[in-house]
């Protein structure tokens, strides 16, 4: 969900990347990687979606959840290490790339925001505003209160992206003077956290692995691009798979973890950063046939298309399933719309249905709303292709963000993380949305609201003076 930049090393190699029309090298691995992790996503969520009626009214629930059957399952369609191994590789590259045109590390975090932020704040804005108006209409409160938390998990993605984008030059600092030292570091802590949480009862300790879990698989993605897996052979790239999945067998088996996957990841566990090194092999050797396929298919452009718009999907799938899911609702309350129980014979037989209309009506709601995302990207373009001595000879223009400072972004990052946070512990309901909204917002303005404040006061001052 990031751009991805070449290493200068790599991009001499022709199949390892082309040059875009912004004069970025990209990665055409990386892209079509995230692209089919994006549309794992949604298939996902879309089957989780279970809608039906049942003696006590509608029922809005998780389909797949508590199902035994779903535990071997989870091992293939659990692509969360993956999604941040490759956001890793992204990071450090478009980092490196801002860092040796002269960018500061704020001004990396500035563009981050700015790419992150917008469509967040159109998503947390109409979501809001659609659930008070159900309300209003005298839909029950608990059908919108399902409505909102269901919308609001997938989130949490957000949140620790971007905690982890506004770290990334501080991380690769570490990763450049410590590679092996610091994922180990990160290692001792996940193990220290699923230790203490598993041996006190205290499941809230486990959340604290929210940050190292994904800092340390986010660190692979580090190492892939700095290349260390591109030496090796064939046969050790399936040695180390095959050694993390039984290490994962063990683990779920005799050890204290579940063997579901995505009951791993809430709170996250070890076993995540076990299945990530698997998932990071295999994509190694999967990495040449990928760029075979893109070149045959000449389908770097429709990659690319889709990359831009990789945040407006995430944001806006679980909406629209939502949405959909209380469409069906209503359809058999108003013309008796058949709705069969989750999982039964009927219901399977309904799915390919199911996930074509929510396909197009994802697609549908992102053409709408990818414009703000694609805003957020043309300013990170525009600083990227800049050299950082036109910034402040900008900065008074209006045409460019303010040169970044990195207390007042630090600031604009937390309160980025923060509004995320504050839906994800509190929902969609007023009072919760409208802090979230605001706190994005000014995480998003920070620096041009503190440049017309700036303005003003001195304004005010040379007035006085007068």
């Amino acid at each position: 969900m990031t751009d991805t930049l070449e290493r200068p090393r790599l991009a001499a190699r022709p199949e390892a990347s082309v040059r875009t029309r912004t004069g970025v090298r990209r990665d055409e691995s990386i892209d079509a990687i995230r692209v089919v992790l994006l549309t794992a996503v949604f298939v996902l969520h879309a089957i989780m979606v279970g809608v039906s009626v049942g003696p006590d009214g509608p029922v809005l629930e998780n389909a797949l959840e508590e199902q035994a059957w779903f535990g071997p399952v989870s091992w293939v369609v659990q692509i969360m290490p993956l999604f941040f191994i490759v956001g890793g590789f992204s990071s450090i590259t478009h980092w490196r790339s801002m860092r040796a045109r002269g960018a500061t590390a704020a001004e990396y975090v500035r563009a981050r925001i700015e790419r992150l932020v917008r469509p967040a704040i159109a998503l947390v804005a109409v979501v809001a505003t659609v659930l008070v108006g159900l309300t209003v209409a005298g839909v029950p409160a608990e059908i919108v209160g399902i409505a909102g938390f269901r919308i609001g998990q997938p989130l949490w993605f957000l949140a620790v992206y971007l905690g982890l984008s506004a770290l990334v030059p501080f991380l690769v600092r570490l990763h450049e003077r410590a590679p092996v030292l610091t994922p180990m570091a990160l290692l001792g802590a996940v193990v220290a956290v699923d230790a203490l949480r598993i041996t006190t009862g205290i499941e809230p300790i486990g959340y604290l692995n929210l940050l190292f879990v994904w800092l340390l698989v986010h660190q692979l993605g580090f190492h892939l691009a700095d290349g260390a897996l591109d030496g090796l052979a064939r046969r050790t790239l399936l040695g180390l798979a095959g050694a993390s999945l039984l290490l994962l067998a063990v683990l779920t088996t005799t050890g204290p973890y579940p063997v579901d996957m995505l009951v791993n990841l809430n709170p996250p566990t070890l076993c995540l950063v076990v299945l990530g090194v698997a998932q990071l092999a295999l994509f190694a050797l999967a990495r040449p046939r990928i760029r075979a396929w893109v070149a045959e298919r000449d389908a770097s452009r429709a990659i690319s298309y889709a990359g831009e718009r990789a945040m407006t999907v995430y944001l806006w799938h679980m909406p629209v399933l939502v949405g959909l899911a209380g469409a069906a609702l209503a359809a058999n309350a108003l013309v008796g719309l058949p709705l069969p129980e989750p999982l039964t014979a009927g219901w399977w037989a309904t799915r390919p249905v199911w996930l074509v209309v929510a396909a197009v009506a994802v697609a549908a709601v992102v053409l709408v709303f990818a414009r703000f995302e694609r805003a957020g990207a043309g300013r990170v373009r525009s600083a990227d292709r800049a050299p950082a001595a036109d910034a402040d000879a900008t900065a008074g223009a209006g045409s460019r963000t303010p040169r970044a400072g990195a207390a007042t972004t630090a600031v604009d990052a937390v309160g980025a993380v923060a509004g995320v946070v504050a839906l994800l512990v509190a929902g969609f309901s007023p009072w919760p949305a409208a802090i979230a909204l605001a706190l994005l917002v000014l995480a998003l303005t920070g620096p041009r609201l503190r440049a017309w404040l700036g303005r003003r006061v001195r304004a005010a001052v040379v007035l006085r003076l007068r």
